[in-house]
């Protein structure tokens, strides 16, 4: 029985340390099933990750596409804008090229042509008007460097001096915007 014993506490203790084993391999089995259960974690962020860049990507680059389509259209807008931006200008100026043929086609003496022309003169300056051009006054005006250009100084008594004596072109403003400067004569009076 000793024996029996000493046999069953050798198996005994060889049993044991099989438990232990088996344990510590359960332990082992533990971790690798937590680093097995812990990688497909990391896998699965991973995959989020991932979904999520690529959602955002998709969305940058639809943002891009929307973005050089509206530059795109903004542009073709100014060019078409700058095409026809003179078309109702020039519509409000056929009937002066109406008026002019008619003129021309028609034989008659000169003051009845001097008259018919002055008419389309007329005509011409209200159709300008309407396209908010006002021709800038001159004559006997204080001679201004913002809207007239001097072309020659006059000595004379006649006029103050710097005032403008005689308009050479008429000069021109589209509301406040100076188009061309007048060209006119300048006093000068040596008196003062």
């Amino acid at each position: 029985m000793g024996k029996a014993n000493g046999r069953s506490e050798a198996e005994k203790n060889t049993l044991d340390l099989e438990h232990e084993l088996p344990a510590s391999d359960d332990t082992a089995e533990n971790a690798v099933a937590t680093d097995v259960a812990g990688e497909p974690a990391a896998q699965t962020e991973l995959q989020k990750m991932k979904a999520e860049r690529d959602l955002l990507l998709d969305r940058l680059a639809r943002m891009q596409a929307e973005f050089e389509n509206a530059r795109r259209r903004t542009v073709k807008e100014q060019q078409e804008f700058r095409d026809y931006a003179a078309a109702d200008a020039i519509k409000s100026l056929l009937p002066v090229l109406d008026s002019f043929e008619r003129a021309l086609q028609t034989k008659s003496e000169a003051a009845e042509f001097r008259s018919g022309v002055d008419l389309i003169y007329k005509q011409l300056l209200a159709a300008l008007g309407k396209l908010s051009l006002q021709p800038i006054v001159a004559k006997g005006e204080p001679f201004d460097p913002h809207y007239h250009e001097a072309i020659e100084m006059v000595d004379t008594t006649g006029a103050p001096d710097h005032q403008v004596i005689e308009e050479l072109q008429r000069g021109y403003k589209l509301k406040d915007r100076l188009l061309r400067p007048a060209m006119v004569k300048v006093a000068r009076n040596p008196g003062k």
